[in-house]
């Protein structure tokens, strides 16, 4: 009788136990989230894409003005002193960039700032660099004695006056427009020092047809 006891007394579990093993789960649902609660939710995402809007447009203009003030320049060409290369109303992409790196070669054609009123700008062709001797004979141009290759000119833009012999100063250039005969430029103005030189005509991306990489 004691030995049937002793082994029931054994199986029993201690008290603390028995208490452990009885407790069940906490199975009441969480309390669902109310009208307030979401509304917050959504005004927070609301903000954060505000923000990420702000913040993207921002950025577009900082790099935009970075761009425009060293890199590129959008352009018009207004006239028809560089016909029938560039016609009237041609837009154009300047390269900023290029003459802080290197100088003007002849046969650019260039973005310049008006020598006699720096607040207009002009597009031109490069035609001599500095220490070239320049002469015009018949609307012949002849740089340092050598004819030079402009078959780029039609006849009926060609012009027939004469000009120099003159000799281009160091850090200026002597510029022309295509149409010979309708074009203001060095033979009227003068050489154009390097600093009033602002970029080099890249592109024409209108219209679009007539597209050109320069």
């Amino acid at each position: 009788m004691r030995r049937a006891e002793a082994e029931a007394a054994a199986l029993q579990l201690p008290p603390d136990a028995a208490i452990l093993s009885a407790e069940a789960p906490d199975a009441r649902p969480a309390a669902a989230a109310g009208p307030a609660a979401s509304g917050g939710i959504r005004l927070a995402q609301v903000q954060e894409e505000l923000v990420a809007w702000v913040k993207t447009i921002l950025s577009a203009a900082v790099y935009a003005v970075l761009i425009v003030t060293f890199g590129f320049q959008v352009a018009r060409v207004e006239g028809q002193s560089m016909a029938p290369t560039l016609e009237d109303q041609d837009r154009l992409i300047v390269n900023k960039l290029v003459y802080r790196l290197g100088a003007p070669r002849r046969g650019d054609i260039v973005m310049l700032y008006y020598p006699i009123n720096p607040e207009k700008s002009f597009v031109k062709r490069v035609i001599a660099e500095e220490r070239d001797t320049v002469r015009i004979i018949d609307g012949r141009v002849y740089v340092n004695d050598v004819p030079m290759q402009d078959d780029y000119v039609p006849a009926e833009y060609r012009s027939h006056d004469d000009w120099g012999p003159q000799v281009i100063p160091d850090g200026y250039y002597f510029v022309m427009g295509d149409h010979r005969n309708n074009s203001s430029d060095s033979r009227h103005w003068g050489m154009v020092p390097k600093r009033y030189i602002i970029g080099k005509v890249q592109l024409r991306w209108w219209p679009v047809p007539a597209a050109r990489v320069f």
